[in-house]
């Protein structure tokens, strides 16, 4: 789960650790009344959606006047911002962030995720902080260090060590170093994150160190130990359908592909979208129905590829094991006699009671056509989205 700006400001404020004040706006009179709250001479007007690069596509504005907070407010509030992060599509901006400026001596990347390779909460820090740290990553990755830290320890003051001289800290109070580091980790664990990720971390003029971005995302599966920031969800920055997929407990994640994709199991999932690409189309989604799946849960989830415009096709391919295939056949069936079936669908199914399902499939009446592995049923779903040609 991600929240705003201002919220993980909030989280990472509650632990000690340093950040900018600010004030979240909802509209040109919130805007205003937080610039005089905070007071001046200068403020930093943020466009606060659920995507990186708002800097560079003119969400982020450093202004001098109230007049100027208030004019900032008004062309961002429900305006629509384009990023490398957000597609084409953008997202609307419907609110603001309102934060005091801040002294900037220099400027520098850290972030906290989880590795699983080392199974270790790693941080990634680089002297290269700011809106170009993806080019960095790119064209000098040697400007990047990585270190992990073993759960079973905590932080030790070689992690200290480590990030003071990754980031040529060693002139500052090392005090200062430290408390940052183990407060980042203190948050990161103690709210199960799974990301967290400071861009910039900033040194000011007078030698203290600053949290002057931040971008915070929650592990889904930790929630239910965090009532209060469930809470802190903001539905309208997510796709309906994923939204709508989590309620039934679906793995569903929306891609910009022409093809619908109903799977169990990830690893089959990921195969049935690397087979489509192979034929010359695109998935329109990630859908994983899980090895448990119910008729409701099957129904709903083909309810949700075929409620997508961009889909041309379906492709349902199951290999049951503990899921049943005749199971997934009377979910189709069902959503099929409820919603229509404007589009081709190709079903393949293999595994447990695989003939019961094949023929629910074909004594249905639906016009589905059957395959009998994934590259007979990924060429016959392509064929057909492309025409038959």
């Amino acid at each position: 789960m991600n929240i705003h700006e201002y919220q993980a400001k909030s989280v990472l404020r509650a632990f000690g650790l340093p950040v900018p004040r600010g004030v979240a706006a909802f509209s040109v009179a919130d805007a205003e009344k937080a610039a005089k709250e905070l007071g001046g001479p200068v403020w930093v007007v943020k466009a606060q959606i659920h995507a990186g690069g708002r800097g560079k596509a003119g969400g982020v504005k450093v202004v001098k006047s109230i007049d100027d907070v208030k004019a900032e407010a008004k062309r961002l509030l429900g305006s629509t911002l384009v990023t490398h992060q957000t597609g084409p599509v953008g997202k609307e901006v419907n609110r603001l962030y309102i934060e005091e400026g801040a002294a900037i001596e220099k400027e520098f990347y850290l972030s906290l995720l989880v590795d699983r390779e080392s199974s270790k909460v790693a941080f990634v820090v680089s002297t290269e902080g700011g809106m170009d740290i993806e080019k960095v990553a790119h064209d000098t990755p040697e400007k990047i260090v990585t270190f992990t830290v073993d759960p079973a320890t905590g932080i030790m003051p070689h992690h200290v060590r480590n990030l003071s001289k990754a980031l040529h800290l060693g002139a500052i109070d090392q005090k200062k170093v430290s408390a940052l580091v183990n407060l980042l980790y203190k948050a990161f664990s103690e709210k199960d994150m799974s990301m967290l990720e400071i861009n910039p971390l900033i040194l000011t003029k007078s030698g203290d160190l600053v949290c002057l971005d931040a971008k915070v995302s929650f592990d889904d599966n930790a929630l239910f130990r965090h009532p209060e920031l469930a809470e802190l969800r903001d539905e309208t920055e997510e796709d309906a359908k994923e939204i709508e997929a989590h309620k039934y407990d679906l793995n569903y994640i929306a891609l910009d592909g022409t093809i619908g994709c109903m799977v169990n199991g990830a690893g089959l999932a990921m195969a049935t979208m690397d087979i489509i690409n192979l034929y010359g189309e695109s998935p329109a989604n990630f859908l994983d129905v899980g090895g448990g799946a119910t008729k409701e849960k099957v129904a709903a989830a083909f309810k949700i590829i075929t409620a997508d415009p961009k889909v041309k096709g379906i492709l349902v391919n199951i290999f049951g094991g503990i899921m049943q295939c005749d199971v997934i056949a009377a979910g189709v069936i069902a959503a099929v006699k409820e919603v229509g079936l404007k589009v081709p669908l190709v079903v393949r199914l293999e595994g447990t009671n695989v003939e019961l399902g094949r023929k629910l499939i074909s004594e249905s009446g639906l016009d589905v056509m059957p395959a009998m592995d994934l590259d007979d049923a990924a060429q016959k779903i392509v064929k057909a989205v492309k025409g038959g040609k």
